[in-house]
Parts: structure tokens; C-alpha cells; sequence
């Protein structure tokens, strides 16, 4: 089996693979596709899309809902502009109306015309979806199933009846099947995993095409970190941390060690966990470290050995201990 670089590493909207990028890309091609290639889109009044199984459980915590009324936009998940996009859905919300591809406008009513079937599922996948378009007296234009079935691949239901998705077996100048082999092929050529790799992906596309999709993926990545350094509120989901808060800590450099399935583990503290012997509020949350946490810690004893401080945050009201 082969697999590309770039069907691992793919731009596209989160957080999820199968819960946004694929009901995306699946509302874009069905308008694009279905409606807008078969001349039908000027007549189409009324769209409609089902969300079943795992889609309609889950798929509002996932974005689900939101990526189908950009794919009905005709935004696609490796193109849409990140910054654009809370924009492009307040005016779908605002006035009540999608302008299909950005050609057609049509009245949208996301009550009505965005269904959650969380008791159904699609015979072929869990991440089922069906899509309608219908003119203006009723009449239906077009319906079609997809299925989202993990990394951004959508599949209609002949694809997923006959079982299409397969391994790829294109040949590649270093064949592996598992870490060992792969050092060993990297040792045995007297190359590096990377320029093995590289060699790997001129099977499917030329070497100015693969440095071209590298840079587009290390900008997506770049542009994500930039976003989220200066982006403000609350973060979406349970949780509801302040971006703020979570900044100002700086995650790195809080870290506590505690056990965990794979051994003991470090992970950022931003809520107090521990018996309170040194406070250290910043803003409205107080972070709190004992002393014998500080020594387990191989990060923090070596912090407070420096400083005499058993925790050092960056934000204000760090309180010190041992000075």
C-alpha cells in the first residue's frame, strides 16, 4: 500500500475531517455538479440537505451544519478564507437567504431546511448525508447521497456500494510496511526519512508540484497559528476557556507531572488541581502548585532551582516562594 504526503496532510476547516470537510465538500459538489453543470441552477427556488447517523449526533459540536452552508456557497475547504467565514455565515442566518456558488440566491431557512435525522442512518456509512433541490413550484431537480468517510473523502452510494475505496497501489521508489523497514530503506540508500519520502511522492505528481503543495501547507499551518495568536473570546466547546487566559499562560510553561496510560506525562495546568501552598492568579483564574509537585517535576524543580519560583507564567500576579 502507498500512501501520498498530501493525502495525510490536507488544508481544509475543522475540527473534524469527516464532520466538516467532508459535508463541505459534499454540499459544493452537489450544487456544482447536480445543479450548476446540468443547467438547473437558475431554476432551483429550494434546497434541502439530511444529516443521518453519526452527522446529525454529533455534527453541531462539529461544525457540520456551518460547513454545509459554505459548501452551498461554493466554498470549498482548502480555498475558503478562514477570516471570511463568520461573515459568510452571519449573512446566510442574517437575511435568510443562500446565494448558491455564489451565483443564484435562494430564501434558506436552516430550521427548515437543514434536517437533523438522528434516529436514521444511510445504509452504507454512519456519515450519511442527502441533498434535494427543488424550483419553484415543488417540482424536485436533483437528489443525491454522499457519504463522509474520514480524511475529507466523500463518496456517493455507488462508490460506497461497490466498495471503491482501496488501497493505492501505485509503486514507489521505497516500498514499507511498517518503521523498521522504513530505516532500514533510509540506511540501505544512505538517504533521510524525508528524501525518501520525497523520492516516494514523484509517483503521483513532479517535483516543482510537491514543493508547490508543501509551501500551501505550511502556510495553512502558519496562518492557523497566526489566527489563533491574535484572535479574541471565548473558545468553542464545553469548556469555554478565555483565549486570553490560555495565551497569557503560555502552556509551555506551566507543566505538571502526572501518571498517565503510556507512563507519567506532562501537561498544562490552567485550573486548580493541587494543595494550595503558592497562588498564582492571572486575571480571574488562580493556578495553583505545591512545593513537592515542583521537585517531582523534573520541568519545574529545574525552573525553581534557577528562580526560587515554584511556577513562572507569563501574565501578572505571579506569586514567588523561596526567595
Amino acid at each position: 500500500m502507498a500512501v501520498s504526503f498530501f493525502d495525510i496532510f490536507k488544508i481544509g476547516v475543522g475540527p473534524s475531517s469527516s464532520h466538516t470537510v467532508g459535508p463541505m465538500r459534499a454540499a459544493a459538489r452537489f450544487v456544482e455538479r447536480w445543479l450548476d453543470e446540468e443547467g438547473r441552477l437558475d431554476q432551483v427556488a429550494h434546497v434541502r440537505a439530511e444529516l443521518f447517523g453519526s452527522l446529525a449526533l454529533t455534527g453541531r459540536g462539529h461544525g457540520t451544519d456551518k460547513a454545509v452552508l459554505l459548501g452551498f456557497s461554493g466554498e470549498w475547504p482548502d480555498k475558503v478564507d478562514p477570516d471570511a467565514i463568520d461573515g459568510i455565515l452571519a449573512g446566510i442566518r442574517d437575511s435568510g437567504r443562500v446565494k448558491l456558488i455564489g451565483k443564484h440566491v435562494i430564501e434558506f431557512d436552516e430550521k427548515r431546511d437543514l434536517i437533523w435525522n438522528k434516529r436514521q442512518k444511510l445504509p452504507y456509512h454512519s456519515n450519511g448525508m442527502r441533498f434535494f433541490a427543488f424550483d419553484a413550484d415543488g417540482n424536485e431537480l436533483a437528489q443525491r447521497e454522499y457519504y463522509s468517510v474520514g480524511g475529507g473523502f466523500v463518496v456517493n452510494p455507488d462508490e460506497a456500494a461497490s466498495d471503491r475505496i482501496v488501497a493505492d497501489t501505485t509503486k514507489v521508489a521505497h516500498p514499507f510496511n511498517s518503521g523498521d523497514e522504513l530505516i532500514a530503506r533510509c540506511k540501505e540508500h544512505g538517504i533521510t526519512i524525508a528524501q525518501l519520502m520525497r523520492e516516494n511522492e514523484c509517483a503521483w505528481r513532479s517535483d516543482d508540484e510537491i514543493t508547490s503543495g508543501l509551501d500551501a501547507i505550511w502556510e495553512a499551518m502558519q496562518g492557523c497559528v497566526e489566527r489563533g495568536i491574535r484572535a479574541e473570546g471565548t473558545l468553542p466547546g464545553g469548556l469555554h476557556e478565555d483565549l486570553e487566559v490560555v495565551l497569557d499562560l503560555g502552556l509551555a510553561d506551566v507543566l505538571v507531572e502526572t501518571p498517565g496510560p503510556q507512563g507519567r506525562v506532562h501537561r498544562p495546568v490552567l485550573r486548580p488541581e493541587l494543595p494550595a501552598q503558592v497562588p498564582v492568579p492571572v486575571h480571574d483564574t488562580v493556578v495553583t502548585l505545591s512545593e513537592s509537585a515542583a521537585t517531582e517535576s523534573p520541568v519545574l524543580s529545574q525552573a525553581h532551582a534557577r528562580s526560587g519560583v515554584v511556577a513562572t507564567i507569563k501574565g501578572e500576579g505571579v506569586s514567588k516562594s523561596g526567595e
